[in-house]
């Protein structure tokens, strides 16, 4: 969506397609970065922006074994906003959209499934597509392959796919919100679990960490054991774990994290997670792929426009865009194994990591993770022009 807003602003003829009907798809990543926000603020609608109902999480914190640390403090971010946004993604993706259809050269279309790659020779020339009206056949000179870590595109093209592992899996879930309760984000690590409480408002989104593969085991236990889990853990929680009734209101998020070793094939370029899959660890998925399209946008414009995209363009984007993800995935790794496989195989007692202490100890120190998590790598920025003169 953000590569077809910039791009259809800079005059170049876009369509998007969707397979939903709309965007409400629960437990999609919802944390919008203070560099995502700095680019809304480069779009000049960052006030309509917030006017949408959203949280604010000015820190990063846990809790080990009851003793509470401030791991990030965005306060001293070179950033417009100094807090990250915690918007439900549906809410986000409305409002580019709606950005968006302000260009006659965006077109979006709903209820569209992409099944397959439309060839010519090796090149990619567009999508076939299901729709309630039958298929369609989308034609074009690039196509952007942004579906996921499951995604089609990617594995119709044969891209090699090259994957790390993960020794986690996380539930997600819902459970009240009540007004006496603490405000803040915060991961709650005990002796065997980890659980991440993420502020909604009048409700908690939670994250259960469990082994790789172990949900089968976990609903063999019964949920009355899952729900006593989180309650040993979270005691504040105890007398609303009743909330979760059936398994279905617990969603299994399978943790991959993966990358593509090419990203573009002739006519074809995949960004976001189709191109490298993000743990969900800090939340930074929905803004590296954001930060892909910003790249994608600047570098693909011009040759779009003129006629003459190569696949030297495409690497371009990928040459860009490679080093933050190798760093990012590497660093999501690093804690993967280290600190959450760890706790939750409950081999050893739970202690801070070195880092952690030195955090604890020294509060400047939290500006570093406050960096790397609200800014990260090689920030983008726009570059492509507004050729209607709409902002």
């Amino acid at each position: 969506m953000m590569a077809g807003l910039l791009l259809a602003r800079a005059g170049v003829d876009v369509v998007v397609l969707e397979k939903h009907a709309d965007f409400l798809r629960d437990f999609r990543g919802d944390t919008v970065h203070p560099s995502t926000l700095e680019l809304i603020h480069e779009l000049g609608v960052l006030d309509e922006f917030l006017k949408r109902p959203h949280t604010e999480v000015h820190e990063l914190g846990g809790e080990i074994e009851g003793e509470r640390i401030v791991i990030a403090d965005f306060s001293h971010l070179p950033t417009i906003c100094k807090f990250i946004a915690l918007m439900p993604q549906w809410d986000f993706l409305d409002f580019l959209a709606d950005q968006a259809r302000r260009y006659p050269t965006f077109h979006l279309l709903m209820n569209a499934e992409v099944t397959g790659l439309a060839r010519s020779g090796d090149r990619v020339t567009g999508v076939l597509a299901t729709t309630p009206d039958g298929p369609i056949d989308v034609n074009a000179t690039l196509t952007i392959g942004a579906d996921g870590r499951h995604s089609i595109v990617r594995e119709q093209a044969g891209l090699d796919v090259q994957s790390f592992g993960a020794p986690i899996d996380v539930l997600w879930m819902r459970l009240p919100r009540h007004e006496s309760d603490r405000s803040e984000t915060l991961g709650i690590i005990t002796a065997g679990h980890v659980f991440v409480m993420l502020n909604r408002g009048d409700y908690w989104q939670c994250a259960f960490v469990i082994p790789k593969g172990g949900f089968a085991a976990l609903k063999d236990r019964g949920l009355e054991g899952f729900r006593e889990d989180i309650a040993r853990g979270v005691p504040f929680l105890r007398n609303r774990v009743t909330e979760l009734k059936t398994w279905g209101d617990i969603k299994l998020l399978t943790v991959m994290v993966d990358r593509l070793r090419r990203w573009h094939a002739p006519g074809l370029l995949c960004i976001g997670d189709a191109a490298h899959a993000m743990s969900p660890i800090g939340g930074v998925g929905i803004n590296l792929a954001i930060q892909d399209a910003v790249a994608a946008a600047n570098l693909l414009y011009r040759p779009l426009l003129d006629g003459r995209l190569t696949s030297d363009h495409l690497s371009s984007v990928q040459q860009r865009r490679l080093l933050p993800t190798r760093l990012t995935q590497a660093a999501q790794l690093f804690i993967q194994e280290r600190i959450l496989g760890r706790v939750i195989s409950g081999s050893g007692p739970v202690t801070l990591p070195l880092p952690a202490r030195l955090i604890r100890d020294h509060p400047f120190l939290r500006r570093i993770p406050a960096r790397l998590v609200g800014v990260g790598v090689r920030p983008e920025h726009i570059r492509t022009p507004d050729v209607f003169g709409r902002n």
